[in-house]
């Protein structure tokens, strides 16, 4: 009997240690549950844009951290508000929206990215994006001196700059191209892309994922000429980003 209740405590304290085991490993990601809210204008608030009487906002509801404090920043951080600066009721009033969604990337090693879309209607029609890679070891985002050595970061701004000039070229040549501006508008858009530099202050907006770390460029052009602007995401792998990478950083385990 002694020996069958002493072979019950040890099954019982394996089952405990592995159950133990399969939640700390859990905690590398979160589960993501979308909610959907479909918005119903009035016909005065939509008068002459019969496509705005409804719009569509999905966003997400984050779970599945233990640790409470770090759940509710990241949940704070996914709110609306924290996105595109708008509530949902502001939303509602806001006769532009046509939709808001998401649309979760990545969701492992204690990496979290995702990409936010916002389709509005006003004088022009407008898309904006915005990513979020967020630490799911502490709710926060991460930042470049983060995720790099600082000592490092001009070095890296030096070796992105060169995709964002390449592209700045090929979007010149485009310009000298078109029959359709004239010289005044060419020359306008000519110096508009010339003024255009990669720095340092630039590292913060990036995001990662298994292969690599992809650096994003926003030029900040006015609507009129956002065809020319540069694309601006530059793909690095991790072998090219090693000498960077801080090791007991948040992207160590790509190190």
């Amino acid at each position: 009997m002694s020996r069958l209740r002493l072979s019950l405590l040890v099954l019982a304290l394996l089952l405990t240690i592995a159950a133990h085991s399969s939640s700390v490993v859990a905690q590398d990601h979160v589960t993501v549950q979308p909610r959907k809210v479909v918005i119903h204008r009035s016909a005065k608030q939509a008068a002459g844009f019969p496509e705005r009487r409804n719009a569509t906002v999905r966003y997400p509801i984050v779970s599945g951290l233990s640790d409470a404090i770090v759940l509710r920043r990241i949940q704070n951080m996914l709110s609306m508000k924290n996105v595109f600066g708008s509530t949902l009721p502001e939303y509602r009033r806001n006769p532009g929206l046509l939709e808001f969604d998401y649309k979760v990337n990545y969701n492992k090693n204690y990496l979290l990215h995702i990409t936010f879309t916002e389709d509005a209607e006003g004088a022009y029609p407008t898309t904006s994006t915005k990513h979020v890679l967020i630490n799911l070891k502490n709710g926060k985002i991460i930042r470049a001196s983060d995720a790099f050595n600082p000592d490092s970061l001009t070095t890296l701004a030096r070796l992105v700059e060169p995709k964002l000039k390449a592209e700045i070229n090929e979007l010149l040549q485009t310009n000298e191209e078109d029959k359709s501006a004239d010289a005044d508008a060419k020359k306008w858009v000519r110096d508009e892309l010339t003024k255009l530099k990669y720095g340092v202050r630039n590292l913060d907006n990036f995001y990662a994922d298994d292969k690599g770390v992809t650096f994003l460029y926003d030029a900040g052009f006015p609507h009129v000429i956002q065809a020319l602007a540069p694309a601006g995401d530059y793909f690095f792998t991790y072998a090219e980003l090693r000498p960077y990478i801080k090791g007991n950083g948040p992207l160590g385990v790509f190190k």
